[in-house]
């Protein structure tokens, strides 16, 4: 067999950022040239991969990498697993200025060279990773190879990027073999997420079965693990990897917890009791809970006790009026400023309306736009299945009693509905009785503080529900419902809560207080005593506090204010890249590589021929 013969040229050219770079090709006699590679001149802190093809200067695409995690790739590339070329070749060490990652490190050329050679059929070009390795960077290469060899056999790297499977499971087993099933779920529930979040739910199903089929029937091993994670890898990792709009969730929540127990030991103002079902509630009752917008769960204290919504159901009944017939409709009937009078009063503006859809008289009205052709029955379920939407599913339910007992107490607001009546407020034709029925069966129905924070949480994530990915609300009617919550939303309490608090909010004299923060979060807090304004005592101190230690504030952030805990950064670093739902192969793209991020660039826009190898062109991510 005729043996190869090769021989190396070089030339130098500018590079496209304008470095002066080394173009190296290493030649054989009885064939065109089949791979090539840039090597930077200087600086020597810079390495640049080119994709497998003949060698086309003008066309070469460049990607730069971080040193380190370049350097164990090429070495498990190229060094581990040897690329197959067309005919039988050997590797030969490159000169010392030229030494590519791709050949074998000097104190082994001896045994390279009497080894015997290393064959493959064809299949693929051949890659080279060429880098300056003059005086300290050849003994940094060298330890970078020694250090990084050992990681590169626990970790599965199939191609170049390994699968995001494969990277979770290292993560909780901590270099352990198997992992039982409790210590992942316990890790899951520090991120924030539950084992019974709908988006989980095939995950969980499929670990649960798995579990009865392994022997012990408590761990799993990398395989078993990667088969029950698999359909929901992409929501997991982001949770492992702190991509959450909350990433350092158990901190934030122990925050909450202490919030909880200051506002625990007031012990002023009195139960509601001008509905006598109301008055049965213990004053000692006190919940918060909270739901981020990527549906991270944390709540502390009585949050399983069911209580009515009462007038925290007034937002939400606006919504549905203007997800339905949208802003210019509904407010041809109600209007948009704070009243200044307290919540019962029989007083409309200077154009007969409602001053806005928070107080009784606006609220009434509200309740007469919704399904106005449908029977009150049909108009409940509406309502029902608007509000159980907005809380994934979980608890909604409904107090005939308080129903009853509020409609047997409400003179009050039958005087606002004649006084409606009268000023022809209602649309033509409304049967004013059946309005004020439905008025207080909305007003009677039943959450818990668990399930109406995931309500909140569907406004602040604007409309959608955080737990089950849909769309409720239409975008217009969540701004135009957190707008009123902000301006209208605690009584005769609303400025001082805006000035303060600065959030959208919305109480109820059943002792709840609905709060958003935009874009981050919704929580309940429930507690029964109210102030002389109508509002829970408890609530407004839990409210005021979390404004006070974190910048939730809607002015908090103008430039030199003075700094508050943000938990929406990590380590109080701000985050670089956007929260929400990614992609399988990006997320497992920025992964591997921290840092920069990775596009992929077509065979077309390269120019090169289909058979090759994918190139990625790395973009760095805007600061």
């Amino acid at each position: 067999m005729k043996r190869n013969c090769f021989h190396q040229s070089e030339q130098r050219r500018a590079g496209p950022d304008g470095g002066i770079y080394v173009w190296s090709e290493l030649l054989r006699d009885s064939s065109p040239p089949r791979f090539s590679s840039f090597r930077e001149a200087a600086p020597p802190d810079r390495l640049v991969r080119t994709h497998v093809s003949p060698p086309q200067p003008d066309r070469i695409e460049m990607l730069h990498f971080r040193f380190s995690t370049v350097l164990k790739e090429c070495f498990q590339a190229t060094v581990k697993r040897p690329f197959p070329c067309r005919t039988q070749e050997s590797w030969y060490p490159a000169p010392r200025h030229h030494r590519c990652l791709g050949s074998v490190p000097s104190d082994a050329a001896a045994a390279a060279a009497a080894a015997p050679r290393r064959t493959a059929p064809c299949a693929a070009p051949r890659r080279s990773y060429c880098v300056k390795t003059e005086g300290a960077s050849t003994v940094e290469l060298d330890e970078h190879l020694k250090k990084d060899g050992a990681e590169g056999d626990k970790r599965r790297n199939p191609g170049i990027l390994p699968s995001l499977e494969d990277l979770l499971f290292y993560t909780v087993a901590e270099g352990q073999e198997k992992i039982p099933a409790h210590k992942f779920l316990t890790a899951l529930k520090a991120t924030g997420l539950r084992s019974g979040d709908p988006r989980l739910k095939e995950c969980m199903e499929i670990l649960k079965e798995t579990l009865k089929k392994t022997p012990d029937g408590v761990t799993l091993d990398r395989h078993l693990f990667k088969k029950c994670v698999q359909s929901n890898i992409v929501l997991l990792t982001q949770a492992f990897r702190k991509k959450f709009v909350i990433p350092d969730f158990q901190s934030f929540t122990s925050h909450i917890d202490q919030l909880y127990e200051k506002a625990k030991n007031l012990s002023g103002g009195q139960v509601a009791d001008y509905i006598p079902q109301l008055a049965k509630f213990s004053p000692d009752l006190w919940a918060v809970s909270l739901c981020t917008v990527d549906g991270q769960r944390h709540t502390v204290g009585d949050t399983k006790v069911p209580f009515c919504l009462q007038s925290c159901v007034k937002p939400l009944k606006y919504a549905v009026a203007v997800h339905d017939h949208g802003t210019e409709y509904v407010h041809s009937f109600i209007g948009k400023e704070p009243s200044g009078l307290r919540f019962n009063k029989l007083f409309l503006n200077e154009d007969d309306k409602p001053h806005n859809p928070m107080v009784n008289a606006g609220a009434i009205v509200c309740t007469s736009l919704i399904q106005q052709t449908a029977s009150n029955a049909e108009k409940f379920d509406y309502v029902m299945s608007f509000l159980k939407k907005m809380a994934g599913n979980e608890y909604v339910g409904f107090s005939n009693a308080t129903f009853q007992s509020e409609r047997e107490s409400g003179d009050r607001n039958f005087a606002i509905g004649y006084y409606l009546k009268e000023k022809k407020c209602f649309p033509e034709g409304t049967d004013m009785t059946s309005v004020l029925d439905l008025y207080f069966q909305l007003c009677a129905i039943e959450v818990t503080c668990e399930s109406a924070s995931v309500m909140a949480a569907t406004l602040a994530n604007g409309g959608i529900c955080p737990i089950t990915g849909e769309r409720v609300l239409s975008p217009e009617a969540v701004r135009n419902t957190l707008s009123l919550m902000h301006s209208c939303g605690m009584y005769d309490f609303s400025g001082q809560f805006a000035f303060h608090v600065g959030l959208p909010s919305k109480s109820g004299v059943a002792g709840g207080i609905l709060l958003v923060v935009p874009n981050v979060m919704g929580i309940m807090c429930w507690s029964p005593p109210l102030d002389k304004l109508g509002n829970s005592v408890r609530g407004i101190q839990f409210c005021t506090d979390l404004v006070e230690l974190f910048n939730f504030h809607n002015y908090d952030n103008l430039r030199h204010f003075a700094k508050k805990h943000d938990p929406r950064r990590e380590g109080g670093d701000q985050r670089q890249h956007i929260f929400g739902p990614m992609d399988y192969e990006s997320l497992q793209q920025e992964l591997a590589l921290k840092a920069p991020l990775w596009k992929k660039v077509s065979p077309t826009e390269t120019d090169q021929d289909s058979s090759t190898t994918v190139v990625y062109r790395m973009d760095k991510v805007a600061e």
